[in-house]
């Protein structure tokens, strides 16, 4: 279930096993405080959706009008950057620090990111 606001969190608290939160341009501490007084209504997974990879904008993930750099000024999570290892190693900070299970991509992405799902296999 994908939410943000107060009324959609606690439906999600109540109902679902995997929670989405709606993001833009949140940065990274606000979106750490949402899962941390998430992770207190319950024992629910968090995914991430990423529409963002370096420069590229996944298609029907974000809004055209999208702009990679201000979400990287911002420190926003729905962007990832563009270096395998790189990313992978934001993704595994992002598990760790913030507790997201699941993280989803455009499927424009899926050749670029295979080698950081084989290093994130192999951790």
């Amino acid at each position: 279930m994908a939410v943000l606001g107060p009324k959609a969190r606690a439906l999600a608290a109540e109902v679902a096993d995997t929670v989405t939160f709606a993001l833009g341009d949140q940065p990274r501490a606000e979106v750490a405080r949402l899962a941390r007084d998430f992770r207190t209504s319950g024992d629910l997974e968090l995914a991430l959706a990423v529409p963002v990879i370096g420069d590229a904008v996944a298609p029907h993930m974000a809004r055209p009008d999208t702009d990679p750099a201000a979400l990287r000024a911002a420190d926003a999570l729905t962007v990832l950057p563009d270096d395998p290892a790189a990313a992978a190693e934001e993704i595994q900070r992002r598990r760790e620090e913030i507790g997201f299970s699941y993280f989803v991509f455009g499927a424009d992405f899926a050749d670029r990111f295979a080698p950081v799902v084989a290093e994130l296999a192999g951790r």
